[in-house]
């Protein structure tokens, strides 16, 4: 903290002035874009629906309650479509997801100027594209359905489990590496039995992770023609016909929370 003199007394002070005048510039532009960004947002708002939406909402809320119960029944086939898609999406992008961590990994990787940066460049491509878009491409080129879904959450994951494994791959201990090279192991026995055990902690709470998160992602390819519970729930907002689309609601909530409890569960035993 600078140290100012005035009339024989020192006076602290937090900032210098030139410090204090940079950070009130800033404020002042980060506001002036705010007041910018703002300006265009209101001209683009439609403000009418936006004053009306509580109105809007309390009709929906009154014509779907009760949920209609009786449809429970027609939504057995699409949760198990949408757990199917979730977990062989997850199975499918694991099993990719490993070759290409291992090829990305500084320690690991065959070529550093070459695979690595075809290994990074897959997992970035495959993490920047939302799963809905992926289906949506899918469905163009094999049709809707339920494996354009698999197929959409497996491309999707990849990025995600490659990116959290290969940095798990970096940060091993090399010592247990370095002992089983000196005793004349290969490369394939340093991987199996130097590399392999000390990422299997991480591999296994990577798989649980994002399965738990497919889950979430899964409900809602059907909205695109993907298959799933999220099929019957477009359906039901063509119709509007709000009691069951609160019902399906329902559905997804229960099938996310055990999903997340089951995640849980599997990870705290594992770590």
């Amino acid at each position: 903290m600078p140290v100012l003199e005035r009339e024989g007394a020192q006076i602290w002070r937090r900032r210098t002035t030139r410090e204090s005048l940079v950070r009130w510039f800033g404020w002042f532009l980060g506001t002036a874009v705010f007041v910018y960004c703002w300006q265009i947002i209101s001209a683009s708002t439609t403000w009418f629906f936006v004053w009306d939406a509580p109105r809007i909402a309390d009709d929906i809320w009154t014509r779907a309650t009760p949920p209609k119960w009786g449809y429970i029944t027609q939504l057995g086939g699409p949760i198990w479509d949408t757990l199917n898609i979730a977990t062989l999406g997850t199975l499918i992008s694991l099993c990719l997801a490993v070759p290409v961590a291992f090829l990305a990994a500084r320690n690991t990787t065959p070529s550093a100027l070459v695979i690595r940066p075809i290994a990074l460049l897959i997992i970035v491509s495959t993490r920047s594209i939302n799963s809905l878009i992926w289906a949506l491409l899918l469905i163009a080129i094999i049709g809707p359905g339920v494996f354009a879904g698999v197929v959409a959450i497996a491309i999707r994951s990849i990025g995600f489990c490659a990116k959290l494994l290969y940095e798990a791959i970096e940060e091993i201990d090399h010592s247990q590496v370095e002992a089983i090279t000196a005793t004349g192991g290969s490369r394939w026995q340093v991987m199996a039995y130097g590399i392999v055990p000390q990422i299997l902690p991480a591999f296994a709470g990577i798989a649980v992770f994002r399965w738990d998160i497919n889950i979430r992602e899964s409900t809602v390819l059907g909205l695109v023609g993907a298959g799933g519970i999220g099929l019957q729930l477009s359906a039901s907002l063509n119709v509007l016909a709000w009691p069951q689309v609160s019902l399906i609601l329902i559905v997804i909530l229960a099938a996310v929370v055990i999903s997340e409890w089951v995640s849980a569960k599997v990870r705290g035993a594992i770590i």
